[in-house]
């Protein structure tokens, strides 16, 4: 498998600073932010899953747009795999007629342009020999991880989270994982707000990292544009077993 970083940034403003989404082989994606802008139509055309890990805006912007821009010129609708509780928040709060149509009833709820697909927390999708599974993770909302398998290796990514002990275990029962892909949006002296936010800093970073059992090769998304060189500077002083790098916008990883 191969996933292509179409966006990994904790927001916008600076060069490259497309947020949240992973394009894997050419038809799935993985979170729908910003950085699907950045596909032509033709690739998006190719795009046939998408895996929501929770419904903020970062990791969904795209997502009402790519349907749009797809629906009518694709011969099967769009499948959106979600957990419940996400999927009630798209349908309550996206697709509801206010913000944007309801593309799962469009042309009509028989042959509609988008379908949703609920995947529960330990629940796996199997789409080609690719099997992709829902993780725990602890966020404000609800939310999953997933982790990615292609038979030959994993590939794990935390979506926003805090210390969550049930993804560690996760993360320590997949035993090929070549990359762990993991937040990182506060700099340690915004712990406090890290920690009311439900997301990782360097310091709660590195307390994840020391549990882990494997070897994977660590990438740090989800970086704030005006404070990335900061986190990263911290993480990099905090030592440790896993050297941990900023995941980068156009970067290739094959698992």
């Amino acid at each position: 498998m191969k996933l292509t970083v179409l966006g990994c940034s904790g927001g916008i403003g600076a060069p490259h600073s497309r947020t949240t989404s992973f394009l894997v082989d050419d038809d799935i994606v993985i979170d729908c932010g910003t950085g699907v802008g950045d596909l032509p139509l033709a690739a998006l055309l190719r795009i046939d899953h998408v895996f929501v890990t929770h419904a903020h805006l970062d990791h969904i912007a795209a997502l009402p747009l790519l349907i749009e821009a797809v629906g009518e010129l694709r011969e099967r609708p769009l499948t959106v795999h979600a957990t419940p509780e996400t999927i009630t928040i798209l349908r309550s709060h996206i697709f509801n007629w206010l913000i944007w149509p309801d593309f799962s009833a469009i042309p009509d709820r028989t042959a509609p342009y988008l379908r949703f697909a609920p995947i529960a927390e330990g629940e796996s999708r199997c789409l080609g020999g690719r099997t992709i599974t829902a993780l725990p993770v602890c966020h404000t909302v609800p939310a999953v991880g997933y982790c990615l398998d292609s038979g030959a290796g994993q590939l794990v990514f935390s979506g926003d989270t805090t210390y969550c002990a049930e993804l560690i275990t996760a993360i320590n029962a997949c035993p090929a994982l070549r990359h762990l892909i993991i937040e990182a949006a506060f700099p340690d002296e915004q712990r406090d707000l890290a920690a009311t936010s439900r997301h990782l800093c360097p310091s709660l970073l590195q307390a994840v990292l020391a549990e882990l059992t494997g070897s994977p090769e660590i990438h740090v998304s989800h970086l704030k544009p005006g404070g990335a060189a900061r986190t990263m500077a911290q993480i990099d002083a905090g030592g440790g077993r896993l050297r941990p790098r900023q995941l980068r916008q156009g970067q290739v990883l094959e698992f």
